[in-house]
């Protein structure tokens, strides 16, 4: 007698004692075990801190013995003062650590050949990239907080001295804030994406110093309409606008807007994940 046939897949039978499919938090969970498992994570984050905080400092104190000798040719700028909370000195090292972990986060697996086992074990290969995507951007908002509020207070209680200091409540305060805190987790998004693509250590480290650090000094924003359009688009250049709260330079015509600098915040972070979800899919690993 043979089963009637009703137009339907056969539903697989559940198997008993069966391991629960794969969750997000699953991902998000193994790829925080990886990272929190390399001895260097905790000193490379360590220092990153040790660095941005100690930078404002030192660019605190120059300004805490300068400002008596300014005379009325060159007065103080009480706005400076901000600025000095966020010097390029200790900012541009968290830049190029937050990029390379970001890309190590994902060239490492290919050098070593665990991305077979993880993609045997997920067979969904954006998934573990989100995920790893997810542990870089909490990470690195984490460690960029830490860092700001270091330097901030810092900075403050040093120019304060000279009644200097400026409240985080002040205009364009919260704004310098915020884009300092976010610098990390876009630099480790763009470091991310790199390293899927190139897939090689040197070369993608490379490639992000190339891109985040020295094409915006390379591209000088000189009173020229193209180059000052091409370094607006580059992270580097819309942080320090972002934390420059005194207006524009005099020498400079076309100075780069609050909402075009954030819209690079977003596009640099977003093309580089998009673009490695649709080339992991796509190459053998």
């Amino acid at each position: 007698m043979s089963t009637p046939d009703t137009g339907r897949a056969a539903a697989p039978r559940a198997t008993a004692g069966a391991p629960p499919p794969v969750r997000f938090a699953d991902l998000v969970a193994a790829e925080w075990i990886k990272i929190r498992s390399l001895r260097s994570t905790p000193w490379l984050l360590g220092l990153v801190v040790l660095v941005a905080v100690g930078a404002a400092g030192l660019v605190s104190l120059a300004d805490y013995d300068a400002i008596p000798r300014r005379g009325p040719e060159s007065p103080w700028e009480p706005t400076f003062a901000l600025h000095d909370a966020f010097p390029p000195e200790g900012y541009l090292m968290l830049m190029l650590a937050a990029a390379s972990l970001g890309a190590i986060a994902v060239v490492s697996e290919y050098g070593s050949g665990l991305i077979r086992t993880t993609t045997v074990a997920v067979p969904a290969r954006g998934s573990v990239l989100l995920a790893k995507a997810a542990v870089q951007l909490l990470l690195w908002t984490a460690v960029g907080a830490v860092a700001v509020a270091g330097s901030y207070l810092l900075s403050w209680s040093i120019l304060d001295g000279r009644d200097a200091g400026i409240a985080v409540t002040a205009p364009g305060a919260p704004t310098a804030l915020a884009a300092s805190v976010l610098l990390g987790p876009v630099c480790a998004l763009v470091g991310l994406g790199l390293g899927t693509l190139i897939r090689h250590a040197a070369t993608t480290v490379l490639t992000g110093v190339l891109v985040l650090l020295i094409l915006p000094t390379v591209i000088l924003p000189a009173n020229n309409r193209s180059t000052i359009g091409l370094n607006h688009t580059l992270v580097l250049s819309a942080w320090q606008r972002l934390t420059r709260t005194w207006g524009a330079p005099a020498a400079v015509d076309h100075y780069a807007s609050y909402a075009g600098s954030w819209a690079v915040y977003a596009l640099w972070p977003l093309v580089a994940v998009v673009l490695a979800l649709v080339v992991v899919r796509r190459r053998d690993v």
